[in-house]
């Protein structure tokens, strides 16, 4: 077992949230930045990682990716500050 994913949150402009999983977050983003990928950034650009979670096996990943999609955006703003004042 491999533990060399992350799940990640980015903020778009349109002030949404999306939520992916990479083993590279920093290609991903440029790739969704570029226009490939997923197809949600047809409607909105992707501004800036605000969330990075690491050290997951891609079945970890995936699972913890569809949990924080459940959340309400209430809730994923309240997970991204709390990790942001622990740094």
């Amino acid at each position: 077992m491999q533990a060399d994913w992350s799940v990640y949150i980015i903020r778009c402009s349109d002030d949404s949230l999306y939520t992916g999983i990479s083993t590279d977050v920093e290609r991903r983003f440029r790739q969704h930045s570029m226009g490939c990928g997923a197809k949600y950034f047809r409607r909105c650009r992707p501004e800036r990682i605000v969330y990075i979670e690491s050290g997951h096996s891609r079945s970890s990943a995936g699972r913890r990716e569809l949990a924080i999609k459940a959340l309400s955006k209430r809730e994923k703003l309240w997970l991204i500050m709390r990790v942001s004042q622990s740094i």
